[in-house]
């Protein structure tokens, strides 16, 4: 729908744009390449292709598109799982890949109440923060609104009905554990049980540095397997994975792992939802999606291999080379900086 809806804002009436999807059975006769070429020899300019990963050469066909049709230009959708061009020879340097984030809490707070409030840099919110809460604040009262946004804000769905929100996000997270992660990772259906009991542990213990060998045990496996499972599961952005400053290698076990963002943690493991591990998981969601996030040796979190962020609640203060992160405070002062402003990034 977010593509359809892109093109009748950005191309109305226009002849030389088509959307497909690739999930249509028409390609199961019909090649990308081909049917790209006709389009182009006709006047088409823009195509536009829905669940890419459903097609299944469809990387060597997009290269082919790429060196043969110059004058085409191609805008295609696949699932987080699928490593688009990071473990992709045919596509590493050609595309431009974009990530759809959920909303940010920014983003949630202008819908909520009609405001427009613009996004501020990290930057912006490190030497600045005060004056900036304020300004909001002189508008609206953030935390009134905080709390809803960390169990049902991140994804569109409470637009429809907030009530079922739980319920749609599930749905979505079966979808991916039972379409996305097998199809893309070739996983057999019966070893299923297996990574979603993995993501059921993940959701109860929360954040957590993993023993792997228990994990295996647990979900009885190998710890290669467990490690494997880790990736997939945050290649779908259902959790993820906290590395020492350097040590971001994927095969190398994790100093913790946390949910991808909170409304994950209150749909799977609500008992689990309490204040330090919301915190924790906001900031590292918010800050993580433009910035690197590291573990820290003196705080909880090193953002950009140079700050050092404690988190926490109202009574958080900063410590020697940290900046304190404070939940329930509208505005900070000097290394203080209340927690919702974080989700003022993007």
């Amino acid at each position: 729908m977010f593509l359809l809806d892109y093109l009748k804002q950005e191309y109305p009436e226009d002849n030389s744009v088509l959307y497909i999807n690739l999930n249509n059975f028409y390609f199961t006769h019909r090649t990308i390449h081909s049917f790209a070429d006709e389009f182009a020899k006709r006047g088409g300019k823009v195509l536009f292709l829905d669940q890419i990963q459903k097609y299944a050469s469809w990387a060597e066909e997009l290269r082919q598109c790429y060196d043969q049709l110059p004058g085409l230009k191609i805008v295609f959708t696949s699932s987080p799982v699928l490593r688009v061009a990071e473990e992709n020879k045919y596509l590493k340097g050609k595309v431009k890949v974009y990530h759809l984030e959920g909303l940010s809490f920014r983003e949630f707070l202008n819908y909520k109440t009609q405001h427009n409030f613009s996004a501020y840099s990290f930057t912006d919110i490190l030497n600045n923060h005060t004056d900036i809460s304020r300004k909001v604040v002189e508008k609206v009262r953030p935390l009134a609104y905080f709390e809803e946004y960390l169990k049902i804000g991140f994804y569109p769905y409470f637009t429809d009905n907030p009530n079922f929100y739980s319920n749609r996000l599930l749905k979505h997270i079966n979808l991916a554990l039972e379409i996305d992660v097998p199809y893309i990772n070739q996983i057999e259906l019966k070893y299923l049980s297996k990574l979603r009991k993995l993501l059921h542990i993940i959701a109860e213990e929360t954040p957590f540095s993993p023993n792997v060998s228990k994990l295996a045990a647990d979900i009885e496996t190998s710890r290669a397997t467990v490690m494997n499972y880790l990736r997939y599961l945050k290649n779908a952005k259902l959790i993820q994975l906290l590395y020492s400053n350097g040590d971001e290698n994927e095969m190398k076990k994790p100093d913790q792992v946390f949910m991808h963002n909170t409304n994950l943690l209150y749909a799977i493991a609500p008992d689990n939802a309490e204040k330090m591990n919301l915190r924790k998981t906001f900031f590292y969601n918010q800050t993580g999606y433009l910035l690197p996030v590291n573990s820290s040796a003196t705080a909880d979190f090193l953002v950009d291999h140079t700050w050092h962020f404690i988190v926490g609640g109202h009574n958080t203060e900063p410590a020697e080379g940290c900046i304190a992160v404070a939940d329930m405070i509208e505005t900070g002062a000097e290394n203080k900086i209340p927690l919702w402003l974080f989700g003022f990034l993007y």
